[in-house]
């Protein structure tokens, strides 16, 4: 069968499935076999930042005491404070939940080589005490990703003002800035932690991207995770994409906005060439499964 026809069967099962979207799904017990032995490989594979997102999953698959004994002995020896952010995070997802103040720590260093890191870690896995440091980061930083990714955490867990305020800088800076690594960086966030009315602001800077088919790429999905039906098609499309970096972050985005219609696209993409893309599509997998079971138990 060649790729052509093979592409056509799986849009139309993902239709289909789409179509179908109140019917069961369900990760039968071999591929969650193979979802996990994908993990599992990218978690003691030599590539850093996989086996961190490899970790993330396995924590999601109640695997935390796996991913604790292999990376506190990492952690131990890192000196480097990028991959010590990395290895710290994951282990506060896996319970550890004092590794978070480390984060603190590197985001209060005057040496700012973690900083973006730090406060990405902390906008991911939350943090002990009263955001003092998060707070300090967003007003101060000389470095606009550390102000984003600090404003990222405060708009997800802070309740107060300092909320209200971060989600204002993030969505001006969506709004204004001209740097597609970082107007992207924002609809990223916001397709996570915002409201279905930021969609009208994230697709407004499609036309800025038309050129850049990675930041393109980042609105549609940022579209697809606040449940715009076109976002999703695209998304669906990209999962097929021949860049890698497309198909890794379709794989995230189609797992976080609930899309059981991608899950061919997902299984398929398990033996991808592109290591990453294989610990996406496994940890997607996983989080469809566990989502679709958590509805069934609420019904």
């Amino acid at each position: 069968m060649n790729r052509r026809k093979l592409l056509v069967i799986l849009l139309a099962v993902a239709a289909s499935a789409t179509a179908r979207a109140d019917q069961a799904w369900e990760l039968a017990p071999t591929l969650r076999q193979k979802c996990v032995a994908v993990l599992r490989q990218g978690l003691t594979g030599e590539a850093f930042w996989p086996a961190m997102h490899a970790a993330e999953s396995l924590t999601f698959a109640g695997q935390t005491q796996e991913v604790r004994s292999d990376l506190l002995p990492k952690l131990e020896t890192e000196t480097d404070d990028q991959r010590r952010c990395g290895l710290a995070r994951e282990l506060a997802r896996a319970g550890d939940r004092e590794k978070s103040t480390l984060l603190l720590e590197i985001l209060r260093k005057n040496d700012p080589h973690g900083h973006v890191h730090a406060a990405e870690s902390l906008y991911k896995v939350g943090w002990p005490g009263d955001g003092t440091e998060l707070q300090q980061a967003f007003a101060n930083s000389s470095d606009i990703r550390v102000r984003i990714m600090a404003a990222a955490a405060l708009a997800k867990y802070d309740h107060g003002p300092v909320r209200n305020e971060s989600f204002g800088f993030l969505r001006q800076t969506l709004r204004d800035e001209k740097d597609p690594a970082l107007f992207r960086l924002t609809a990223w966030i916001l397709g996570r932690i915002g409201e279905p009315k930021d969609c009208v602001l994230i697709r407004s800077r499609l036309e800025d991207a038309k050129n850049d088919a990675l930041t393109h790429a980042f609105l549609e999905h940022a579209l697809a995770a606040q449940g715009d039906l076109q976002g999703q098609k695209v998304l669906m499309r990209n999962l097929q994409s021949t860049d890698s970096a497309i198909r890794t972050y379709a794989a995230v985005f189609a797992g976080e906005s609930g899309m059981t219609g991608a899950a061919p696209f997902l299984i398929r993409q398990l033996d991808d060439k592109n290591l990453d893309a294989r610990i996406r599509a496994a940890g997607a997998l996983l989080v469809l499964d566990r989502q679709l079971k958590s509805s069934s138990e609420i019904r």
